[in-house]
């Protein structure tokens, strides 16, 4: 589990330089969220929640596994540092919910659906908060400019993880 848990981080990692940058916002559309979702749904909530704190660390350490290539305390204290921090939570809690869909033999691939949409509200609220509080705007701009740009997208990411999930186990 520590390989996987490794690898999850590397692709979180890969993840954060593929990107859309969006005009008005400081955050950019990455496929960092779709490998968090995958972490917490395929290495449940222990390792899943683990390889994304390896992420984090690297990040913090100094590598260049941020958004943009960036890394540092800095990033996790900017307007997009909620994010960061969402990643970790998300990653554990969908775990936690896919460990209780395989106990209760409902696993799905409706199930694995919302599982992952409570891992990406879990991220998307950590990322408001800490915008709205670091740039100083109020909630209408915080949504505007850090969450209601990016659900087109992270509906898509959504749903091909959570077809991922149900095809294949590991």
């Amino acid at each position: 589990m520590m390989v996987f848990a490794s690898l999850f981080a590397a692709l979180t990692s890969a993840g954060a330089y593929i990107q859309i940058p969006i005009p008005f916002s400081p955050v950019p559309v990455t496929l960092q969220v779709f490998f968090v979702l995958l972490a917490g749904s395929m290495l449940k909530s222990k390792w899943g929640g683990l390889s994304i704190i390896v992420y984090t660390l690297l990040g913090i350490a100094g590598l260049p596994v941020f958004a943009g290539g960036s890394s540092g305390m800095g990033v996790l204290f900017g307007p997009t540092g909620g994010y960061i921090i969402g990643f970790i939570l998300a990653a554990y809690t969908v775990g936690k919910l896919f460990e209780k869909a395989e106990n209760a033999d409902k696993s799905s691939l409706l199930i694995n659906v919302i599982n992952m949409s409570a891992g990406v509200l879990v991220i998307y609220a950590c990322g408001f908060i800490q915008l709205m509080f670091v740039s100083e705007i109020g909630p209408g701009a915080a949504l505007a400019l850090g969450v209601v740009p990016f659900l087109p997208g992270e509906i898509i990411k959504t749903g091909v993880a959570a077809y991922i999930t149900s095809t294949y186990k590991l």
